[in-house]
């Protein structure tokens, strides 16, 4: 398991670092944007975020399994 968690936080550098490498302006303009939002909009966000990536995960793993 902590193989598995490790691949899975290398696969997170993988994902932000082509996102900066690919679309480096869309990533700083959304970084500007973030600083208008407030805390509880962030928080909401990083929510739904943290949600959708739970239920991709059980999904995914529960289609593999």
């Amino acid at each position: 398991m902590t193989l598995e968690l490790a691949a899975a936080l290398c696969l997170v550098f993988v994902i932000e670092g082509l996102l900066l490498f690919a679309a480096p302006a869309a990533w700083k303009r959304m970084v500007s944007q973030m600083l208008d939002m407030s805390d509880r909009q962030i928080r909401m966000a990083g929510a739904a975020g943290i949600m959708v990536g739970l239920v991709a995960l059980l999904l995914v793993r529960g289609a593999f399994n």
